[in-house]
């Protein structure tokens, strides 16, 4: 019983290290560095600033118009509003890099998850940032028809 508790705990630890290890590769990697460089370029501009604030008042006027819907007067006016100055953050190259390099990093991590979690079983479900999931489940026409829960 002893020699079982000290393999399973040297296997552990020997996981645990090949985790920081890949850990370390993923931190060193470019995808990691491009995403650092945005952020903190996107974190400095005085721009981006001004236009995150603006934005967070059009959403929250949106909102407040929301709570109507479509049948409030200014319903499409606020939505327009909003569109326009995101529009604006996205017509910044430091904003559009940052995003493009958030997405390359979350598709490094969701491969790399995947991979891992594939090692172990195929029917191991991994979580994505993927609006429009391409697994099998609720409202994909998976296995569940509609009735979970």
């Amino acid at each position: 019983m002893l020699q079982t508790m000290e393999t399973e705990t040297l296997d552990m630890s020997a996981i645990l290290m090949q985790a920081y290890d890949m850990g370390d590769m993923i931190n060193s990697s470019t995808e990691v560095a491009d995403y650092l460089y945005w952020k903190r370029a996107v974190e400095s501009s005085q721009e981006v600033k001004e236009l995150q604030r603006v934005f967070a008042k059009k959403k929250e006027l949106f909102e407040e118009c929301e709570r109507f819907g479509h049948y409030h007067p200014s319903y499409h006016e606020a939505l327009d509003a909003v569109n326009n100055v995101q529009a604006q953050l996205h017509a910044i190259e430091a904003v559009r890099k940052y995003k493009e390099a958030e997405d390359r990093l979350d598709d490094l991590l969701f491969t790399v998850s995947t991979t891992i979690a594939h090692a172990v079983s195929d029917s191991i479900k991994v979580p994505s940032n993927n609006p429009l999931p391409t697994g099998k489940g609720c409202s994909s026409g998976g296995s569940c028809s509609g009735n979970c829960g």
